[in-house]
């Protein structure tokens, strides 16, 4: 097919608060030979487009694009030769006119071309928005649960912030695979939410000590691995709750980076501890596919329920608030930017 001259995309000129998102006329994206060209239903809404937005992770050029995980429908494939030969691609079964999720950068908007290790086939009975609010949550939650530890039959697991989009998921998916769950969150709702997913102990941290609780819940063995995307203010009581031998992954920096600490710390208990990025496990196309199927698949099949907060209008001011909403604590599980709907 021809592709438009230009497209809407909601970007960012310099790194700062909120109002740094524009919603702006940009070039076609330039299509390399090993490219798939995705026309963009929805778009999901993640911390990570907060910590770009901030200048907290690099950013190569500007105007940046807002976005990391998208779904849409395949518009164009590959000319390469070699890629379209390559066994991995011919797994995929990508077509023209098929559903597919997108794990990349600039994607919240009409038009993204992107490498096809970078797409993942959508199974045809998972509606596409559901695609894009479980695809990068959904892949980094099952990798870190089998790859950063790996949970297993009896394990007893701490999640913070487990009422969020991540939180729900790996719960979900640790209940899957045997586990005990904690979960920390900060409302009476909330919790009722958490354990609608898969949690067995929810602790409201705005009201309960989490240590001492954690704690009477374990027989003060405290936990085998704890997944925090909290960050800064979670670190430190994390050492607390981690049984000896245990393992501490953080995830995320919502209240902000941990600070530089001594590895002494980690000498009392024998503690692992490991601060993983979703990438690194998806870096070769066999681990690309091995887990966007496995986690489209878990979706579709209903072990994992994908619980969406609310869409947003594919607009600056939508894009806006749906930051404000999700670093403000103000949501639940996952938010959309509807940028052609279904």
């Amino acid at each position: 097919m021809s592709y438009p001259s230009s497209i809407q995309a909601i970007t960012f000129a310099k790194t700062g608060d909120f109002d740094v998102i524009e919603k702006t006329t940009q070039p076609f994206p330039n299509v390399g030979a090993g490219d798939i060209v995705v026309k963009v239903q929805y778009g999901g809404v993640n911390f990570i487009d907060t910590y770009f937005r901030k200048g907290l992770y690099p950013i190569k050029s500007f105007p940046a694009f807002v976005g990391q995980e998208a779904s849409g429908i395949i518009v164009g494939l590959p000319t390469d030769q070699a890629v379209l030969d390559d066994p991995e691609f011919k797994k995929r079964a990508f077509a023209t006119g098929s559903k597919v999720a997108i794990n990349t950068s600039n994607v919240f908007a009409e038009y993204a071309a992107v490498s096809w290790t970078d797409a993942f086939p959508v199974p045809s009975s998972l509606p596409n928005r559901l695609a894009a609010a479980g695809v990068l949550q959904g892949i980094t939650a099952v990798s870190f649960m089998d790859e950063g530890y790996d949970v297993q039959k009896g394990d007893i697991v701490l999640i913070h912030t487990v009422a969020g989009g991540l939180g729900m998921i790996l719960s979900q998916y640790a209940k899957s695979k045997g586990a005990t769950v904690i979960g920390t969150t900060s409302t009476k709702e909330k919790a009722a939410l958490a354990k609608a997913h898969g949690a067995d102990h929810v602790i409201l941290y705005t009201e309960e000590d989490t240590v001492k609780r954690v704690l009477e819940i374990t027989g003060n063995e405290g936990v085998h691995a704890i997944f925090d995307g909290v960050g800064k203010d979670t670190f430190d009581n994390n050492f607390k709750m981690i049984r000896r031998k245990g393992s501490i992954l953080t995830l995320g920096n919502a209240s902000g980076a941990v600070p530089p600490f001594a590895p002494l710390k980690l000498v009392e208990k024998n503690v692992k501890l490991m601060r993983p990025t979703m990438k690194n496990y998806i870096a070769t196309p066999e681990e690309g596919y091995h887990y966007s199927s496995k986690v489209l698949g878990l979706i579709a099949d209903g072990t994992i329920k994908i619980d969406v907060h609310k869409d947003y209008p594919f607009t600056a001011e939508g894009v806006i608030q749906a930051q404000k909403d999700l670093t403000g604590g103000k949501t639940t599980g996952k938010l959309i930017i509807d940028i052609a709907p279904e």
